[in-house]
């Protein structure tokens, strides 16, 4: 792991969780998106549920700036769940949903497909670890925007 991942994720790690996240913010927003790209395989629930608040953190702010870039960032989410990209992206629809529930424009825009992850018809993930992560993702969101995922509520309340 390089340098750079290695200091986010010491931050990430630390007890002083709030504050670090503030220093993470003074990076390059697409640095950090890349290093919690790789973090957020990991199967450690604390370091897991910190790499998912700071992507929700960091590309909401980018939203600001750059919705272009943040939705990019989405679109790197999406492909990491894709057969075709040869690896699993654990825990990506659970920063998706954080991601949403910060930045209205990206809910918007993407909510039909995390809720297409847990639904039949063709896009629904197979695997029980990337369901629970969708799941995860749906109630991230539902707590900012319930509207949003009403047709899969039945689904939050299991």
């Amino acid at each position: 792991m390089n340098s750079f991942k290695e200091k986010i994720k010491k931050l990430l790690q630390e007890d002083n969780f709030d504050e670090n996240l503030q220093d993470i913010h003074k990076f390059p927003p697409l640095k950090v998106v890349n290093a919690l790209l790789s973090l957020l395989l990991t199967t450690n629930e604390e370091l897991k549920n910190r790499v998912v608040k700071s992507f929700g953190e960091i590309v909401a702010k980018l939203t600001e700036n750059n919705l272009e870039t943040a939705r990019i960032v989405m679109r790197r989410l999406m492909l990491s769940l894709n057969d075709e990209s040869g690896g699993i992206g654990w825990n990506s629809p659970e920063a998706m949903g954080e991601i949403m529930a910060r930045s209205d424009k990206l809910a918007d825009e993407y909510h039909k497909i995390l809720i297409s992850y847990a639904m039949g018809g063709g896009n629904e993930l197979d695997f029980e670890g990337l369901q629970k992560s969708v799941i995860a993702g749906l109630k991230r969101l539902s707590r900012v925007h319930p509207n949003l995922v009403k047709e899969v509520e039945h689904l939050l309340n299991e």
